[in-house]
């Protein structure tokens, strides 16, 4: 009941839109889906949860954020959201080094590639791309709406639900490539496509 009354705070067609762009948003590949397929390639799928995981809760708090107003800061102050695109870009192109650089399976090299939780988590916050699409939802679909709050607790599950699966599918893709990875050199070749498609990411979030 109370989920319905939330669901009644959109029409049909603000629900149908929300569902589209999250659907494209957490659907193409990414900063987050390329580091999911990566790590369960390397790493096998259960390692790679962890960073599955980080990726919702990270994306939920800084939704949550900007819901309170705090993203617009990144908009008005040009110093900060420079820096956070900075370093966002610095800490993607180190990631994309070490992906490339990592020849075997992880269970011979498990230090070359390893995201814990804390970093999955505020990757989310080091990508500019993430703050601008949180804001252009919040602006599209909950702010100054009299029912903002239902709009809220509507959309949150919502975009962690989308957040949690999208990035589920790509480690499972990831993990069913194992065992082809292991035949001659495919594993480093696959490992230098995933740094290059990080990379390319990186360079892509430097012109927002």
């Amino acid at each position: 009941m109370v989920f319905a009354a939330k669901l009644q705070a959109m029409t049909a067609t603000e629900l149908t839109a929300l569902l589209a762009l999250t659907t494209a948003a957490s659907f193409t590949p990414g900063p987050n889906t390329t580091l999911s397929t990566a790590l369960a390639a390397n790493h096998g799928l259960k390692r790679a949860m962890t960073f599955v995981c980080a990726v919702p809760v990270g994306w939920a708090l800084l939704f949550s954020l900007c819901a309170g107003g705090v993203g617009a800061l990144v908009v008005a102050i040009p110093a900060l959201r420079l820096g956070i695109k900075v370093f966002g870009v610095a800490y993607l192109l180190w990631l994309a080094y070490k992906i490339g650089m990592t020849r075997t399976l992880g269970e011979t090299d498990n230090s070359r590639i390893n995201v814990t939780f804390f970093q999955g988590v505020m990757l989310q916050f080091l990508n500019i791309k993430a703050w601008m699409l949180a804001l252009a939802l919040v602006a599209g679909w909950i702010a100054g709406k009299p029912d903002a709050l239902s709009r809220y607790m509507l959309m949150f599950p919502i975009l962690l639900i989308y957040a949690f699966a999208s990035n589920l599918a790509y480690a499972a893709m990831g993990s069913l490539l194992r065992k082809w990875l292991q035949i001659g050199n495919r594993l480093t070749w696959f490992n230098r496509f995933m740094a290059l498609v990080l990379a390319v990411t990186a360079a892509w979030m430097a012109t927002f």
